[in-house]
């Protein structure tokens, strides 16, 4: 993890954003990291000999947007939350019908957390009272994430292509 090994790449698509067909351009990149997981033997020149190599990917940071495209959750409608999926909070405009979560985040706080109370400053009228939404398990997110656009998408999921993995 120091700096002589780090790869660092920007990928900015505006204006003329690839969506869905991304996966064209990272199908390559994700072919040769499921190579370098397993490793491949490589020639060190300063030792003169061979050595299994291995890498992996760290981390990715991206804004929502980028995030959807690359993972194939969309990051629009009722279910944009990838952490609370179908036990979101959402709601509709009246006059924009667009989806809205505003003040849902106070769920997240410890319930003796005096913003959960506060009736003015927030939600007018409304004290939060429910929980945060389940911690789904590593293999329960596995298994929502084969789906595509069939029955349920924007009900239970909102995946919109199968995983390039």
């Amino acid at each position: 993890m120091s700096k002589p090994y780090m790869f660092l790449s920007c990928l900015i698509p505006e204006p003329s954003n690839p969506k869905a067909s991304i996966d064209v351009y990272l199908e390559p990149l994700i072919d040769d990291l499921k190579k370098l997981w397993i490793g491949i033997l490589t020639y060190d020149v300063s030792r003169k000999q061979n050595f299994m190599m291995r890498a992996c990917l760290m981390c990715t940071i991206n804004d929502f947007l980028a995030y959807g495209m690359l993972s194939g959750w969309g990051t629009h409608g009722r279910l944009a939350c990838p952490h609370c999926m179908e036990h979101n909070k959402s709601f509709t405009l009246n006059y924009g019908r667009k989806s809205c979560w505003f003040d849902s985040h106070h769920r997240f706080l410890p319930y003796d957390h005096h913003f959960r109370r506060n009736i003015k400053a927030f939600q007018k009228g409304q004290v939060e009272i429910d929980g945060p939404p389940p911690r789904l398990t590593p293999l329960q997110i596995w298994r929502k994430s084969g789906v595509t656009r069939i029955d349920g998408y924007g009900e239970w999921h909102n995946w919109t292509k199968r995983s390039i993995f």
